[in-house]
């Protein structure tokens, strides 16, 4: 015997999932921030979609900065966006670099929750800082890591750098990244741009070295070689989301959602996703759609 208000439901035409979703449709928006650069871009454009297609009424705040969108997470601009590891835990909250991928992890979830951020399942990917070199041009100087580099420099090499502002300043930047490996870029040979700007003026012979993220499709694309962090300088940038405490106690069905979207990502796929933008130039709604589509999320 069926209960009485589905029996209603039935009557009316309706199911209980469609009534979920008329339910979702007229809370508050769920704000969906996210950072300025292409990797971002497409996960915060994933994240709108899936949330959307799921029933629930989305804003998207994409385009910020790292130091900026922390603010507005924890001030409840921001309901939920995709954060790396060593952000929290080196950059937010002024701790010593982990050990490891778990740890780091596991550090930026106890940290984070003290303050009503709540860590989701982490994916398996490491978008870290890399510095970068044209292939022919590292194996004419028989550069490979950044130790190699360091001696180059030692020795007298004259070389530029493309870098970003935020890298430049950083507390896990290019400052205590030449005091690790003893080497340092006099600062008339640093090059600030905006970071998507760092790849085109290294291939385009403007710069000799460049930042780079390690899961960039360009890297490959435009055929540089990413130098071995050989003393294991960089922490580890995994990728999770990260939602407000009172957001997720409003909705905890978006926990299973984003898991199982975080569950899909690893290095290879935001490889794949970002050379379709950067390199393909594929829209960006179109491939954040399309990776939502490839792996059954929608």
């Amino acid at each position: 015997m069926k209960h009485p208000i589905t029996a209603l439901l039935t009557t009316l035409g309706l199911s209980l999932s469609a009534v979920a979703t008329t339910a979702h449709a007229q809370d508050d928006p769920i704000v969906v921030g996210g950072l300025n650069y292409t990797e971002h871009l497409i996960l915060t454009s994933a994240t709108f979609q899936l949330l959307e297609a799921n029933g629930y009424n989305v804003d998207k705040r994409d385009g910020l900065g790292t130091s900026v969108l922390r603010q507005a997470q924890e001030n409840g601009q921001v309901d939920l966006y995709w954060e790396y590891t060593g952000n929290s835990v080196i950059l937010f909250n002024d701790q010593p670099q982990p050990a490891d991928a778990a740890e780091t992890y596991a550090t930026a979830k106890r940290l984070d929750a003290e303050k009503g951020l709540i860590w989701l399942d982490p994916s398996d990917t490491n978008n870290t800082y890399a510095l970068a070199m044209r292939e022919a041009d590292a194996e004419e100087r028989d550069i490979h890591t950044l130790s190699d580099l360091a001696e180059a420099m030692n020795d007298g090499a004259d070389l530029t750098l493309a870098s970003n502002a935020e890298f430049y300043a950083r507390d896990d930047g290019l400052r205590p990244l030449q005091e690790a490996y003893g080497f340092e870029f006099p600062r008339s040979n640093v090059k600030r741009m905006d970071s998507g700007l760092t790849y085109s003026a290294l291939r385009e012979e403007e710069v000799d070295v460049a930042l780079v993220f390690a899961t960039d499709g360009r890297n490959g694309a435009f055929d540089f070689e990413v130098l071995d962090d050989d003393q294991q300088f960089f922490p580890v940038y995994q990728l999770a989301p990260v939602v407000r405490e009172e957001t997720l106690d409003a909705h905890p069905d978006l926990e299973p959602l984003l898991n199982e979207m975080s569950a899909a990502l690893n290095d290879e796929t935001l490889i794949d996703l970002n050379r379709r933008v950067d390199v393909d130039d594929q829209n960006i709604e179109r491939v954040a759609k399309d990776f939502l589509t490839e792996n059954d999320l929608m």
